[in-house]
């Protein structure tokens, strides 16, 4: 085999690995400014939503400043740089927060632009999913289509209220794992296993959202085994973001020119992230799908979906 044909075999070798073809489809599809677009809605949608879910939530918690930092913790977590932790960084001052006002006019209008954004992140990230899967936009009557989104979104929002509280009871549970077995709360080990615990924690969650994303929202019917695959794969790549996520920000808002927009442009940039990472996981299951000759529209659904492994 002469030099060129076995570069030219490399070459079709690459090309043919799942990772590869995945991103090649991906791309095909206007991956990257389909996510572009829903990383410029979910920064209106952000804001209106954090405005709104601390003036509900925190006249619930108010008389708990452990379920107020879980909350504050999980924010951080999930959108680095969002939350401002005393150094002048962060977008959000939180001690603004725990006295937002629902009942005022800047409550009204948050949550009217919070009503607006997030349907419509919904109904953009549906029509993303979908793209991803060669599908056309959903053709299910739009009132339906509008209380299923508005259910999601109240479900998303509970999600991160009942992990912030998931966080608090996680927290006691290893202090009183610690006193028995004899740890120090404050030694390596203890500091390991907290750090799993939460890790592990953040990524049920994101599995068990992606799956509501993947399935739910776009109304696709996808087998279990496949969207098993893209949903943990995605989780899992979603929680490297966030292990890394101030590391990888700190990198592209330390240029002093950008100073004055540092926050914004940072969480711009996670955004895409984020929003790549959860339309490269819609490929992989895309990719999958096609590689067993599903029909995704339905026809042929029933008959295939045993193949699927």
């Amino acid at each position: 085999m002469t030099a060129k044909e076995r570069i030219e075999a490399t070459v079709s070798w690459v090309m043919k690995l799942k990772p590869v073809r995945v991103f090649t489809w991906y791309t095909s599809r206007r991956g990257p400014l389909l996510a572009a677009g829903l990383s410029y809605q979910a920064i209106f949608a952000l804001f209106a939503a954090i405005w709104v879910g601390f003036a509900i939530a925190g006249s619930v918690i108010a008389s708990r400043p452990d379920l107020q930092a879980a909350l504050l913790r999980l924010l951080d977590t999930n959108v680095p740089g969002l939350i401002d932790d005393g150094t002048g960084s962060g977008a959000i001052d939180p001690s603004m927060l725990f006295g937002a006002n629902i009942l005022g006019w800047t409550g009204a209008i948050a949550a009217a632009v919070l009503f607006f954004t997030a349907l419509g992140w919904l109904a953009s990230g549906r029509d993303a999913v979908r793209a991803m899967f060669r599908l056309p936009g959903a053709a299910t009557n739009f009132v339906l289509i509008w209380l299923k989104d508005l259910g999601l979104a109240l479900a998303f929002g509970a999600a991160m209220i009942l992990s912030a509280a998931v966080s608090v009871l996680s927290t006691s549970a290893l202090s009183w794992f610690y006193d028995v077995i004899g740890i120090e709360a404050r030694s390596g080990l203890a500091y390991v296993l907290g750090r799993t615990v939460g890790i592990g924690l953040v990524l049920v969650l994101d599995t068990i959202v992606l799956a509501l994303f993947y399935r739910v929202l776009s109304g696709i019917q996808i087998p279990l085994r496949l969207l098993a695959q893209g949903t943990i794969l995605a989780a899992v790549a979603l929680s490297v973001l966030k292990i890394l996520g101030t590391t990888l920000l700190s990198g592209a808002t330390n240029n002093p020119l950008l100073a004055t927009f540092a926050a914004i442009i940072g969480l711009l940039i996670w955004f895409n992230l984020v929003c790549q990472v959860i339309l490269l996981g819609a490929a992989w299951i895309a990719v999958s799908a096609d590689d067993r000759d599903l029909d995704l529209h339905g026809a042929k659904q029933s008959a295939n979906v045993g193949s699927a492994r």
